[in-house]
């Protein structure tokens, strides 16, 4: 098959923004080039000594790329992209450039260009995620392994709102939780609640595209056979129940909308984890959290973002 890939200049913040706008315009596959990526370096496996200096990466801002198959009328697609991106400052997202242009992938270097970006990556003390074909054996006996297919949806553990989400998850799973995760992209975050202990786990999205990529990614990890995934727009089409884990690692934006309805979904004395908040979102994050009763346990920050865990305390305790 050939391909070409579709190329937004941009700024950190607005990466995971354009990234959906791509998937959903049909991108086989999300590349992401981000000036910020050296801040959360951190190798795999502590005897490789590689310093930061010595490692080539961009200076600044970051690039989106989205891989198309040909065939595809990209010239429309483009222009319908750039109208997309130029929305964001709207929502309060800095995506400057924000230019949109095609480039051609020759056919044989498609699989191994994809692939050269990707390699296992230890997110936090217990967790380390792993593209498919690496062949990695844990380094510590604690050390848990989520295997994933980086071509099929962005969200793969690399981005800092995905550490800070997985972070937040080791701090509050005990052990059997029923949990829900909105927005589940890759299906990540679903993937390492169940591998540090949680019980019953549902996976939202709004994208059809990517409850299909998330369930490829589920079945390459065993242990979250028994995850469920399904299409639903926040809290639009999910069933009527409480969980004890509602996950959320949405734009800020798109949080001031689900937070007002959380209660509904928030067992007494359940947490509420929230990222994707950039630094000067935070308090109003924080200001609607409160007004909804929730009470802020942990703020924790990465780069420019930050994560959250509330408690939706118990009236009567």
């Amino acid at each position: 098959m050939s391909w070409q890939k579709i190329i937004v200049e941009t700024q950190t913040e607005s990466i995971e923004a354009i990234s959906n706008i791509l998937m959903t315009h049909g991108a086989e596959g999300v590349e992401i080039d981000d000036s910020a990526e050296l801040d959360y370096y951190q190798p795999s496996d502590a005897t490789v000594m590689v310093k930061k200096e010595d490692i080539i990466h961009r200076l600044n801002g970051a690039a989106v790329i989205g891989y198309f198959a040909n065939g595809l009328d990209l010239q429309s697609l483009t222009a319908s992209i750039q109208i997309e991106v130029n929305q964001l400052s709207d929502f309060g997202l800095d995506a400057h450039p924000g230019t949109v242009t095609i480039q051609s992938v020759a056919d044989a270097d498609w699989a191994t260009e994809w692939q050269k970006y990707y390699h296992p990556v230890r997110v936090t003390r217990h967790i380390t995620i792993v593209p498919k074909w690496e062949d990695y054996q844990p380094v510590q006996t604690d050390e848990q392994v989520i295997v994933l297919d980086p071509g099929m949806a962005f969200g793969t553990g690399t981005h800092p709102t995905t550490k800070l989400m997985i972070q937040a998850l080791e701090v509050i799973v005990r052990g059997g939780e029923s949990v829900i995760d909105l927005g589940t992209g890759s299906g990540v975050l679903g993937i390492a609640a169940r591998l540090l202990g949680a019980g019953e786990i549902l996976g939202t999205d709004i994208d059809e595209v990517a409850v299909k990529s998330a369930q490829g990614n589920v079945d390459l990890n065993p242990k979250a056979a028994d995850m469920t995934l399904i299409v639903s727009d926040l809290l639009k089409d999910v069933p009527e129940k409480k969980y004890d884990i509602v996950i959320a690692n949405m734009l800020a934006e798109v949080l001031d909308m689900l937070i007002p309805n959380v209660n509904d979904i928030l067992q007494p004395n359940g947490h509420l984890l929230l990222s994707g908040i950039y630094y000067d979102k935070r308090d109003k994050i924080i200001d609607a959290l409160t007004e909804q009763g929730l009470v802020v346990e942990q703020s924790t920050k990465l780069g420019d973002w930050y994560g959250i865990i509330a408690k939706l305390e118990d009236e009567e305790d």
